[in-house]
């Protein structure tokens, strides 16, 4: 593979879901590192709160913008607004995203197709956008997908997470190789449990959120999460050694490597997974 840029210092970073969570500490990362920044998020008056404390430690955001990134058109405008306030952009990082759960007899079409739309055709839109003005520039770069430990495993309850993260694994395999004679680098992050504000935001078909069965659930998920600042100093790191694959915790790591060279302990592991998350939905009364 061409070896491409390493260092953020002196680069443009664009960074979606900046508001909150990995995107926002993302963000603080890069700028630590000497990045100026493009930030966005869906929601305006926490993208801005953003951008005035990255500004109050002396970070330089050329732009805060808001955008639904699963609109084409308002990326559209976002890549217009940003190329009209700065001549590049050295790296992408497509952060933002939502997750929602459920079985497949709970799941609603629009929750399948809003997962799918934000997680996977938000980044394509960005792709789309600001990929292509980074190869005319041939400056090199930078491409950053957050995916997820849904990404990789079969995990219970995941389909739509899974379907738009493997998909989104998909296009960075494939981005990963098509980029490289443009010096363009790509990284698919895969984080595991995160102590983010998605956590406590997380779409459950057909189960009240609300419970205390599901709240006890969601704080022994919790109970091993990284941090925000945790997981984008890896991402920062990923970048700057050109990792490909950028796990956020060692059990993800080494989840993966078992994946690939043990799958009959995979299956198993899925297997049990699945049985054990049934068993405590039903004797919670959480599906019916």
């Amino acid at each position: 593979m061409v070896s491409v840029m390493t260092k953020f210092d002196g680069k443009t970073c664009l960074i979606t879901g900046a508001a909150s969570g990995l995107g926002r500490a993302t963000a603080f990362a890069a700028a630590a590192k000497g990045a100026s920044l493009v930030i966005t998020d869906i929601s305006a008056d926490a993208l801005e709160t953003t951008a005035a404390e990255l500004r109050a430690t002396g970070a330089t955001v050329h732009l805060a913008h808001a955008a639904d990134v699963s609109d084409h058109s308002a990326v559209v405008g976002l890549a217009a607004h940003t190329f009209d306030t700065v001549s590049h952009v050295d790296v992408v990082m497509n952060v933002a995203g939502i997750a929602t759960w459920g079985t497949v007899d709970k799941l609603t079409h629009q929750q399948w197709r809003r997962t799918v739309d934000i997680n996977l055709m938000g980044p394509i839109h960005v792709i789309e956008e600001f990929v292509p003005p980074m190869i005319t520039a041939g400056r090199g770069g930078h491409v950053v997908n957050v995916s997820s430990a849904a990404g990789l495993f079969g995990l219970p309850w995941h389909a739509p997470y899974s379907a738009s993260k493997f998909g989104l694994r998909g296009v960075s395999e494939v981005l990963r190789f098509d980029l490289a004679r443009h010096k363009i680098g790509v990284s698919l992050v895969c984080p595991g449990a995160m102590a983010t504000p998605m956590a406590d935001s997380i779409d459950i078909a057909g189960v009240d959120r609300d419970s205390d069965a599901v709240q006890k659930a969601l704080k022994l998920f919790l109970r091993h999460a990284v941090t925000p600042e945790q997981a984008a100093k890896a991402v920062i790191r990923g970048v700057e050694r050109n990792r490909y694959y950028v796990y956020t915790s060692q059990d993800i790591r080494l989840s993966h490597w078992g994946q690939r060279y043990f799958p009959f302990g995979y299956n198993m592991a899925m297997r049990g997974m699945n049985a054990v998350m049934t068993n405590y939905a039903k004797k919670n009364d959480l599906v019916h």
